[in-house]
């Protein structure tokens, strides 16, 4: 009974950080969505781009579920440039939009067929032993992680936020400003 409980739990918190964001994109430009906003070049269709592998691969080859289309490899000589964090201009946002919602369907048909203490192995890990409860947890955990990242590049982009509309938020940044400034001293 827990089991079932925990798999529909997760499965859901899944769905529900998936739409998040994907909802990121929604009114940004093609150069916004593919903007570099960080040191490292990071970017909101670039994540989406990355979790498409993420999903793809651990509820893929890992539960012997192999995805139906290629997929970059470690030892591939782009994945070391990170290409699978950024989306050159002959991918379109609706391509990556579509591979990730391909790669979530499929991962949604490895969880809802397999019980959730099937057994796999995920090599690169330290304790490669795994259960779909383990796989659940850390993708769940990485796609939280990334729409957090979003989060915070949408909000650098046009102010975009999920946060109560009736904060005074210029007056509460001034705030947290002020009391940074006087802790410096």
């Amino acid at each position: 009974m827990i089991d079932d409980f925990a798999k529909a739990y997760l499965h859901d918190a899944l769905r529900f950080v998936r739409e998040s964001l994907v909802g990121k994109v929604e009114g940004l430009s093609e150069y916004d969505v593919r903007r570099p906003l960080t040191h490292t070049g990071t970017n909101v269709l670039g994540l989406i781009k990355h979790l498409t592998l993420t999903e793809a691969r651990y509820f893929g080859s890992v539960f012997d579920r192999p995805y139906p289309v290629a997929l970059p490899n470690f030892t591939d000589a782009g994945y070391a440039n990170r290409h699978h964090l950024w989306v050159p201009e002959h991918e379109t946002r609706a391509q990556i939009l579509t591979n990730y919602a391909r790669a979530c369907a499929h991962a949604d048909s490895t969880i809802e067929a397999l019980p959730i203490d099937t057994r796999a192995t995920v090599p690169w890990w330290p304790r490669p032993d795994v259960m779909l409860f383990n796989v659940l947890v850390h993708v769940l955990t990485e796609t939280n992680r990334h729409a957090g990242h979003a989060d915070i590049l949408r909000e650098q982009l046009d102010g975009a936020t999920a946060a109560d509309p009736s904060v005074d938020w210029p007056a509460h940044r001034a705030q947290i400003e002020a009391a940074a400034r006087a802790a410096k001293h």
